[in-house]
């Protein structure tokens, strides 16, 4: 009889107690046991079982857990009579930094206090332990009346809480004689909170002294275990750590550790009577690869289809994907080309520096895809390292993970315009029929409605601004023509390179014509007016022959439709021939 599959279970104990569909992965304590690594840092997608692999570690090895070696009966750690003797022999601390999504460093500081002080409250067994002095029996109650006082500005220093989780391991080990395992899940959430919000040097200082005291100057430290979507560079939180182990998507460890294998989706597939999905199942949810192990699923949209029996963008749907989106929508028109490429099913080659910095996002348009194929959003074709003064680099050929990631990109793309949704599609028509008037005159509504939502900061030139935004455009005009056009931009035809090019698929319709599009910023040293900008884009259109690449796929000459867009701010004027 199939097992009932439960949907957002995280504790390990829960599952197995109430007897949920399970993927066994206990192998995964064997395998790092023995690999005796002091500290771990672990990076695998959203969603992809960290959590409950962290809370598995926990059951396995906490003294809390003692005599509980019936959750794993049954199980492949079970089998191995060593590892029976090594369950429940270990003080744990258990953090989770999954839920810090504050907009500045006071509240975050708060809020990880507040974890800190969770984890005292799950030991407070101490308190009445007598290896312990009347001052570290105080830290309990400082924490606690801390995390109870409603009064924000009462502060505590940053020196007690970097220390705490040290000192918490002290008081473990004098108390048992053990020393502590440490499990820290999504110790990244903080940090891209801080990025988003404008607090990032202040978090990176503070958060570098807790990992300091907690992981390196620790004595009390068996090992510990650190998970998170993203590889924080070294110099930022992990300049101190040189007992950090980094296994990343790409690493040769715990390939099958996270995520589900093929084999364990298609034996679920039968289970539940549903093996007559596999291939349908393998086309929406596979194509992740960890290291050299291609074929992982994510778990929580196989899962979700295993319980609900229908295709849905179950992961792409369980966040906001706020960062990618803004980087996306916000970044340089080779971004947009190559995201392009990505939704048309194609690969793109660029270097991938697995270290994330974040404050590089706002000036690296390579730094995106790094934070890409982290988070799950591009799968690895193939990859060759690099030479030269990138040595950490290396070169990906990268693509979009499977058919739910492209249907991401796709809403996400028409969610953009969605304010101005009919002056769009009223646009997309005037553009296609050539009719000037109405294209100036809906496009004008569109930069009214949508604008805003595009403008790249002040850490962006202005100039960029309406080439950001109409190459975003570009996506929006993709999405909605693919059955009518195949659409390309920056490509050379001629003695040149276009804009936009929109080829029709069927050649001999006059209905859909060629189109060219160049866009121009004016050039007030150069230009007067926006009628001399766009009378300007035109005339590059034809000096630079940028039909030739239309006609010489089957476009008849007069059957090709230029525009040019000229902008001067927020102004936009739309001209053609």
């Amino acid at each position: 009889m199939a097992k009932v599959v439960g949907i957002g279970k995280q504790a390990f104990d829960s599952v197995i107690e109430n007897d949920c569909f399970y993927i066994d992965k206990t192998s995964f304590i064997k395998e790092w046991w023995e690999n005796k690594d002091d500290v771990t840092l672990i990076t695998r997608p959203r969603r992809f079982g960290k959590t409950l692999n962290m809370d598995m570690i926990k059951c396995f090895f906490s003294n809390e857990y003692k005599d509980r070696g019936d959750l794993f009966e049954g199980l492949e750690i079970w089998k191995d009579e060593k590892y029976r003797k090594l369950q429940g022999a270990y003080p744990v601390i258990f953090l989770s930094f999954a839920e810090i999504k504050k907009n500045n460093f006071k509240d975050t500081k708060n809020d990880i206090i507040s974890i800190i002080n969770e984890a005292y409250k799950q030991h407070s067994y101490l308190i009445r332990s007598n290896v312990l002095t009347d001052a570290e029996k105080g830290i309990f109650d400082k924490f606690d009346n801390y995390s109870k006082d409603t009064d924000v500005s009462k502060e505590m220093s940053n020196e007690i809480v970097c220390r705490a989780i040290k000192d918490l391991s002290s008081m473990l080990y004098r108390h048992f004689g053990k020393k502590v395992i440490i499990l820290l899940d999504e110790y990244d959430t903080p940090m891209q909170e801080a990025y988003v919000n404008g607090y990032w040097e202040e978090l990176v200082g503070f958060t570098r002294s807790l990992f300091n005291s907690t992981f390196k100057t620790n004595p009390y430290l068996e090992r510990a275990i650190m998970t998170g979507i993203t590889r924080v560079s070294k110099e930022s939180i992990f300049s101190d750590l040189n007992n950090l182990v980094v296994v990343t998507t790409t690493s040769n460890q715990y390939e099958t550790a996270f995520g589900f294998t093929e084999e364990e989706v298609f034996n679920a597939l039968d289970e539940q009577g549903l093996s007559d999905k596999k291939e349908e199942v393998k086309r929406w949810y596979d194509g992740f690869t960890f290291g050299d192990k291609r074929d992982i699923y994510n778990p929580w949209s196989i899962i979700n289809f295993l319980k609900f029996k229908r295709f849905k963008t179950y992961w792409a749907d369980s966040s906001s994907n706020g960062l990618i989106n803004s980087l996306v929508k916000t970044g340089s028109s080779y971004i947009k080309m190559m995201m392009e490429m990505l939704l048309k099913g194609e690969t793109i080659a660029v270097p991938i520096d697995e270290q994330i910095v974040f404050s590089e996002l706002d000036y690296s348009e390579d730094a995106v895809w790094s934070l890409m194929l982290a988070s799950g959003y591009l799968k690895v074709i193939s990859s060759d390292a690099l030479t030269g003064d990138r040595t950490k680099a290396v070169m990906y050929k990268l693509a979009l993970t499977n058919f739910e990631i492209k249907l991401m990109f796709e809403n996400m793309v028409l969610r953009w315009f969605s304010p101005a949704k009919m002056e769009t599609n009223e646009f997309i028509k005037a553009l296609i029929v050539g009719d000037i008037e109405s294209m100036n005159e809906y496009m004008n509504e569109v930069v009214l409605n949508t604008f805003s939502s595009f403008d790249t900061g002040k850490k962006k030139s202005d100039k960029k601004v309406p080439e950001n935004f109409f190459h975003g455009f570009v996506l929006g005009l993709m999405v909605d023509q693919t059955e009518n056009y195949i659409l390309t931009s920056n490509r050379e035809s001629g003695f040149g390179r276009y804009d936009i090019m929109l080829e029709p698929i069927d050649k001999n319709n006059e209905k859909y014509p060629g189109i060219v599009i160049e866009f121009k910023v004016i050039n007030q040293r150069k230009e007067n007016s926006l009628e001399e900008t766009v009378a300007a884009a035109l005339k590059q259109i034809e000096e630079k022959n940028y039909d030739a690449e239309l006609i010489k796929r089957g476009v008849k000459a007069e059957n090709i439709h230029h525009y040019g867009f000229a902008f001067k701010g927020k102004e936009v004027l739309i001209d053609g021939r």
